[in-house]
């Protein structure tokens, strides 16, 4: 069989294009879903090269949406695997990389079973790691994220577009506004960065908000190692630290953390949550015990 040529610029070229495919098969973007469609070839394009991938990588895309990603994800050699949530879409989809290496899924990032589908996507690969790439809603953004770095060790780099909002907080480092345990859970796993920002003019319908671009990369083994100091426990002392991060360590985390604690770990119990690092969060949480959850 002679495969379909396919090109972005046959999937989406404007935002005019979208309305159309959008109106001959009768569908309205989803806000419950988020869906805000790129309508910019340029921008899927860059966001593929920042995925520095390879004729041989393996790639998840969540939220395939009309599949103008999916192509610049497939003119790049790799083999793809297209997540969609709305069933109305997934026709769309198959129909726009119809002779391409991707196969479609429908399913929700919430909910699937990561191990299930890496062992489907990385069948036959010459390395049993593959990347994600994503245009995530803010509804879901963090959730997705946090999934697959706990749940999906084989995915070893990442690359996502968010609201400008989240992407600060994945990347944001101990003293600065935007720091959480979102951002401590981010550090645990991997090494993250803004890579570029896109602005709203490109999406179709146009959000209210900037996105950016963040690239997540792997660490071989957590920041903090999880035999002497298990994730459980070291993150139920974080969500207890940032749940009054106005508070003094020393009062935020009474009865949780006895005061002899803090001397022993080499943290001063009169700071905030946000001035601590993911290494430090491990060494008070070494030096005490906490519930975990």
């Amino acid at each position: 069989m002679v495969a379909r040529a396919v090109t972005i610029e046959a999937v989406t070229t404007s935002p005019q294009h979208i309305r159309d495919v959008l109106g001959r098969h009768g569908l309205r973007p989803r806000r419950a879903l988020g869906q805000n469609f790129v309508a910019d070839a340029n921008t899927v394009r860059r966001i593929a090269r920042l995925a520095e991938l390879r004729p041989d990588s393996r790639v998840v895309e969540i939220g395939a949406g009309l599949g103008a990603l999916t192509v610049a994800l497939a003119e790049t050699g790799a083999s793809v695997t297209a997540v969609e949530v709305d069933a109305r879409l997934v026709p769309v989809l198959r129909d726009a990389v119809q002779g391409m290496a991707v196969r479609v899924v429908e399913a929700d990032a919430l909910t699937l079973d990561w191990s299930v589908l890496l062992d489907a996507v990385l069948a036959g690969a010459p390395r049993p790691e593959a990347t994600l790439v994503a245009n995530l809603p803010y509804n879901v953004a963090v959730p997705v994220l946090i999934r697959v770095l706990d749940e999906a060790p084989r995915v070893t780099t990442i690359l996502v577009m968010v609201q400008r909002e989240v992407g600060e907080r994945l990347v944001a480092v101990p003293g600065t506004k935007a720091y959480g345990a979102v951002s401590v859970k981010v550090a645990y796993h991997a090494q993250a960065r803004l890579v570029g920002r896109v602005p709203a003019t490109v999406f179709v319908p146009r959000p209210k908000v900037e996105s950016v671009l963040v690239r997540i990369e792997r660490r071989p083994t957590p920041a903090v190692d999880p035999v002497e100091v298990p994730a459980a426990q070291l993150f139920a002392l974080v969500r207890a630290g940032f749940a009054q991060r106005r508070k003094m360590l020393r009062r935020a985390l009474a009865g949780v953390v006895p005061a002899e604690a803090f001397e022993a770990a080499g943290i001063d119990a009169a700071a905030r949550a946000e001035s601590l690092s993911v290494e430090e969060w491990g060494r008070l949480a070494r030096c005490t015990t906490t519930p975990s959850g």
